[in-house]
């Protein structure tokens, strides 16, 4: 939270995206109890404990809720569901689809999510940051439309550009559930949340403009007229030069960078927004010395400025735990 107001801290503070999932075999425990991906998502006890296991194994600086993006669409009405080896299968929709969604009753449907940021607030010591977040809308649009992830998301930036108008009309959709999600999250108790872009990087500057940016935004806009306090965290990945256009027009108080952009660039940005990134996940698989290195460069690079250390996106099921301590011991000086 120091951090996000502007304030460089030695060593600096550190947690990573993913930090609950299937690298730790105490999840994985936990989410073979709970039978589906999404009934973990909505059971708070289990999403609680889950939230808390790499807190109470690595000390990380921040717990980010455990959930995920997609419970919105769920919670407007759309049939979602994770298949083993293949990710997240839902209903897709079409114009005529999309007129008949109603954000009415959304807030209701995620009740069990906001009572595990309430148990989660209780339950976290007083000085780790508690995280909530949602996805953007335009990359919660993507799934939607084309029904599951694909190579480059054509099928939703085809509909953009074929369809603008039934496309807008999904975007402002969900902008207002998710905006009013984010609300209802800092008011059960996360200190900061954080809006998750994954897919903000394969459009042109026209279409980013005006499906990435704006809206996250709006989100912003209506978040802070509810809760002006709010801090708010953008990672919009991959978008490279955009990055300095995203963080201008959304207003956000902290920036999530992937492992892809030049140091001097990533410099410059920290310059206007304190940073947060961006270690590659492919580092932190290799362990040893391509680790160390990683760890080092975005000290050097960045360390003396507003930084929360962290992946440039989420960490892989595959990822050694003895390589998550030597990050950690290297970031906070004990190795």
């Amino acid at each position: 939270m120091r951090v996000m107001e502007g304030e460089a801290l030695i060593p600096p503070p550190i947690w990573m995206m993913r930090q609950a999932g299937r690298y730790l075999p105490e999840y994985r425990k936990v989410r073979q109890e709970a039978g589906s991906f999404l009934d973990l998502c909505y059971t708070p006890k289990l999403a609680t404990e889950v939230t808390l296991q790499p807190i109470r194994r690595f000390g990380f600086d921040a717990a980010i809720l455990f959930s995920d993006i997609l419970v919105i669409p769920d919670a407007l009405g759309i049939d979602v569901r994770f298949e083993e080896g293949r990710g997240p299968v839902l209903q897709p929709v079409d114009a005529l689809a999309i007129q008949k969604l109603s954000s009415d009753g959304a807030l209701r449907h995620l009740v069990p999510v906001l009572e595990t940021v309430e148990r989660l607030r209780a339950a976290l010591p007083h000085e780790t940051t508690l995280l909530g977040f949602c996805g953007a809308p335009w990359t919660v649009a993507t799934y939607m439309i084309a029904g599951h992830g694909t190579p480059d998301q054509g099928p939703a930036r085809q509909f953009a550009l074929n369809q603008p108008d039934a496309f807008q009309q999904l975007i402002d959709m969900l902008v207002e559930a998710s905006a009013q999600y984010l609300i209802a999250q800092i008011k059960a108790g996360a200190d900061a949340v954080q809006i998750f872009d994954s897919w903000a990087s394969v459009l042109d500057a026209e279409q980013f403009s005006r499906w990435c940016a704006k809206p996250v935004a709006e989100i912003v806009k209506q978040v802070r007229s509810e809760v002006p306090e709010a801090r708010i965290i953008g990672f919009p990945k991959g978008v490279g030069a955009f990055y300095r256009d995203y963080a201008a027009q959304t207003d956000i108080d902290m920036l999530g960078l992937d492992w892809t952009i030049p140091r001097t660039f990533a410099q410059q940005l920290q310059k206007d927004t304190p940073v947060q990134g961006y270690l590659d996940p492919q580092r932190l698989i290799a362990g040893g010395a391509a680790l160390d290195q990683g760890v080092d460069d975005i000290l050097e690079a960045l360390g003396a400025g507003p930084l929360v250390f962290n992946l440039g996106h989420g960490i892989t099921p595959q990822t050694p735990i003895t390589h998550v301590e030597q990050m950690i011991a290297r970031v906070r000086g004990k190795a």
